[in-house]
């Protein structure tokens, strides 16, 4: 990116490094076609239609999305859209049912309830949608704890009208861990997914879809036995968590937040004009909030509101005032919804602007 084009953007700015963006979708594209694995990325991360495009012409079977306005954007852009949230009250329900008729709607839950009201709603919307029961492996958020739970669920969805019972899903979010240690946290996810899968096949339910993955985990996904979607979010853009534990290397890491240096007063600290406003204050999985992209030496020390504090200390960089700086966020997922747009690059040059058209509820 030239100089030029730097100084056309106020800061701070949100940038994509479209190369690096082509380069992480062929690489998924191409694990999960040599393992059968079909690709259901999450658009939660970009919430933007012309990634979204991407990914489906790369080789995604469909998305994943996580909120009505990610469903309404993503639904531009693929046919086969699930929802990976209980869709709860008339409001949603009558959002979710006007999606396009032609799109292959599918709902991760975990509760009668839910399944109720969107079997209602899709009667009277005169469609069908598919149900995956969610299951919990250890993330301790949402999902059923014990297969005879799931057994039931399953039961009602295939005998509800207006919904048809396609499978599991299962989220291992709280598996963030060097992909050195990942293979006995894979071997205890296939132990705990395996007692699921036997309780349905057992009355006649066996899944179809068995929906699960993540960033941190995605290389080793064909270790989960039965596992048949990946549905990875965050590595389209990367960020330096996943850096950290290894799941993306730091040249894969193609979303930075572009800011100006605004003060040197304080000796051994230099000030930018991205604060938690713009990258957001969320601990990650190493010390600081960020890192710069060109400098990853120099970290993002503190933040406020919209400051941002680098620790120039064990560095001899000094910039000067007005100096433009690139920051790898923690957690990429949080920082693209504070921004309006991208400003996508390739090499050296500005070449579209994408609106982050799916933040927001």
């Amino acid at each position: 990116m030239s100089s030029t084009f730097l100084d056309t953007l106020d800061t701070p700015a949100a940038i994509v490094d479209l190369d690096r963006v082509e380069r992480n979708l062929q690489r998924v594209a191409a694990y999960a076609r040599e393992h059968h694995l079909r690709w259901r990325p999450h658009t939660k991360t970009h919430k933007t239609a012309e990634l979204g495009a991407m990914q489906v012409a790369a080789g995604a079977t469909g998305v994943t999305v996580a909120t009505l306005l990610e469903a309404e954007v993503m639904a531009a852009v693929s046919d086969d859209v699930l929802l990976a949230y209980p869709p709860v009250g008339a409001r949603k329900l009558a959002r979710l049912m006007a999606l396009p008729s032609r799109v292959r709607l599918t709902v991760a839950l975990d509760s009668r309830e839910v399944l109720e009201g969107l079997a209602r709603a899709a009667r009277d919307a005169g469609r069908t949608v598919g149900v995956l029961v969610e299951v919990d492996l250890g993330m301790r958020r949402v999902g059923l704890r014990t297969p005879d739970e799931a057994v039931a669920l399953a039961r009602a969805a295939a005998s509800t009208p207006g919904v048809a019972y396609r499978g599991l899903t299962f989220y291992a979010g709280h598996v963030r861990v060097p992909q050195a240690e990942l293979p006995a946290a894979m071997q205890a996810q296939s132990q705990a997914l395996a007692t699921f899968m036997d309780a349905l096949s057992g009355v006649g339910l066996p899944p179809e879809v068995v929906s699960g993955g993540s960033t941190p985990t995605l290389w080793q996904s064909h270790t989960v036995k039965g596992l048949t979607e990946i549905r990875p979010g965050l590595n389209a853009l990367n960020d330096r968590n996943a850096a950290v534990i290894g799941a993306c290397d730091w040249t894969e890491c193609a979303y930075s937040v572009l800011a100006t240096v605004v003060s040197t007063a304080v000796p051994g600290q230099v000030v930018i004009d991205a604060g938690a406003k713009a990258l957001v204050k969320e601990e990650g999985l190493a010390p600081g909030y960020g890192v710069l992209l060109d400098r990853p030496e120099v970290v993002v020390k503190n933040l406020s509101e919209e400051h941002g504090l680098l620790d120039v200390s064990g560095t001899t960089w000094r910039p000067r005032i007005g100096e433009r700086v690139r920051v790898v966020p923690n957690h990429v997922c949080v920082s693209v919804p504070q921004h309006p747009r991208l400003h996508v690059i390739r090499g050296d040059a500005g070449v579209a602007t994408w609106e982050v058209s799916a933040r927001g509820w």
